[in-house]
């Protein structure tokens, strides 16, 4: 039995072909049945319709990008490097077809191949760089289709949804992330009728299959260089411990099953963490998107105290703690103090605390008199040996990282009033400062929620953020006011690196 993903078989003529499918398209027009479809493209049918596509427009999709946005995406997407390994794969055949990408939402980030079949692409369909491909943009088509079903399919003549696309044919492979799985692009080759042939579905699915592999092949050399760089670190932990890359993913473990092959959440939240059973972990950056993770043993909870304490310390250059009705401005060096016991829920030690705020020149006695001197000024809030806040502290900054560690991307983000303590040089804390900035960043761009990554480019921290800013601008709809915003921030952030 032929592959219902399959339009064609090498024995049937084309012209033949369409002239059958094209009698199955305006039946479904007609009664809003197609009995003699196949079923990936009968449920796409369904699926485009239900969209509100016009199946009789002349521009079946719409320009959901510039070209120079579109070029930006692809100067920055992973797939852009394995142009050589695509066209080794597809050796010889853009000249009768267009080999494509598109990212994992639809839009066309790549063109090649013949000059000529691409103009005739572009002005019969609106096909070229920038344009939304999927479903819900074009209706039926193989990248489309390939993005709703996550499988590789072929779409041939009057399969395509929109009548203008119905002079062409189709072959879209899905690839994925090696690291997480997602849907990544979609790799697609595209011609006249004339050339359509079972055989292009293959060569689709190869193409996509090598690409897949090639990016297992890089990720095994980043996770090798990963263990070897931090295999010292990693051993070195009194109890379980595993490297973890940004994503999540468990790189090494030592001993092996130390997460019993858990994926954490991504990002990574430097400080305490859990796993879904419970036990608690210590998370520590080692690198860009690489932590040492600890399982820790259980503690005693921290005492009890009455009332409660509540500290602000995100844009500020000294914390203010509120006790009660009782606001207190501290000094630089007890913020400091109270900032780093914040993100480290389990206590440091004299020696810990003193390299966290002094670095190498450390003196025992000197963060013990200052915690004292705060443990005066406070009260019983800080508990010692090791040094940690008792129950009742409540801290902005503690509330951002706890609603990133909870995926409320959004609310973190309002939330974030600016950097932690930002004219603190202590160590500890420039480290604090940049792991929670960093992960608000990653968190909001990678969200895909426009309202939020609009918040973080308002906000101090995200205000001269290029990447940030071209990631709104490419994600406003054109009749948005706040696009021409965007557009100038873009222009003068790039005014501003080429000085």
């Amino acid at each position: 039995m032929r592959s219902p993903w399959l339009a064609i078989d090498a024995t049937t003529p084309p012209a033949a072909r369409a002239r059958v499918v094209r009698r199955a398209w305006e039946r479904y027009l007609d009664k809003g049945d197609a009995p003699s479809v196949r079923r990936p493209i009968a449920d796409s049918w369904r699926r485009s319709h239900a969209a509100g596509i016009d199946p009789t427009s002349a521009r079946p999709s719409a320009c959901e990008l510039a070209a120079h946005e579109a070029a930006a995406l692809w100067e920055d997407h992973p797939l852009a490097t394995m142009v050589p390994l695509i066209r080794e794969c597809l050796n010889g055949m853009n000249d009768i077809h267009l080999l494509v990408i598109s990212d994992a939402d639809g839009r066309l980030l790549w063109i090649d191949g013949d000059p000529h079949l691409r103009l005739s692409a572009a002005e019969t369909m609106n096909f070229a760089e920038g344009a939304l491909w999927s479903e819900a943009g074009a209706g039926t088509n193989a990248i489309g289709t390939a993005l709703a079903s996550n499988h590789a399919v072929q779409v041939f003549a009057a399969e395509h949804f929109a009548e203008v696309v119905q002079l062409w044919t189709c072959s879209a492979a899905p690839i994925h992330d090696p690291a997480t799985g997602r849907l990544l692009a979609v790799i697609d080759l595209t011609s006249r009728l004339a050339a359509a042939h079972p055989h292009c579905l293959t060569v689709a699915t190869a193409t996509a299959a090598a690409v897949e592999a090639e990016l297992r092949c890089r990720l095994h050399e980043r996770d090798a260089a990963l263990h070897a760089r931090h295999l010292e670190r990693l051993t070195s932990r009194p109890g379980p411990a595993a490297l973890v890359d940004g994503a999540g993913r468990v790189v090494a473990e030592h001993p092996r099953g130390a997460l019993d092959g858990a994926r954490l959440p991504s990002p990574l939240l430097a400080g305490q963490s859990a796993l879904a059973s419970g036990e608690r972990l210590e998370v520590e950056p080692v690198g860009p998107d690489a932590y040492v993770v600890c399982v820790l043993a259980p503690t005693r909870p921290a005492a009890a105290n009455g009332g409660m304490l509540r500290l602000a310390m995100l844009g500020r250059d000294r914390v203010e703690a509120l006790v009660g009705e009782r606001r207190i401005e501290l000094s630089r060096r007890h913020s400091e103090i109270l900032a780093l016991l914040c993100t480290h829920a389990d206590g440091m030690s004299s020696e810990q605390l003193g390299a966290a705020l002094y670095g190498d020149v450390v003196v025992p006695s000197s963060v013990r008199g200052e915690v004292s001197r705060l443990r005066r000024l406070l009260g019983g809030w800080i508990d010692t040996d090791p040094y940690r806040l008792t129950a009742g502290v409540q801290s902005d900054l503690t509330d951002v990282q706890r609603r990133l560690h909870d995926g409320e991307i959004g609310a973190a983000a309002v939330a974030y009033k600016g950097v932690l303590l930002p004219r603190s040089e202590a160590p500890g804390i420039v480290q604090e400062r940049e792991t929670l900035d960093r992960w608000l960043r990653h968190a909001v761009l990678s969200c895909g929620d426009l309202e939020c990554c609009w918040t973080f480019v308002e906000s101090a921290a995200g205000r001269d953020d290029l990447t940030a800013w071209k990631s709104v601008l490419t994600s406003l709809p054109f009749h948005d006011p706040r696009r021409s915003r965007a557009a100038a921030e873009v222009g003068r952030l790039r005014e501003l690196r080429a000085v």
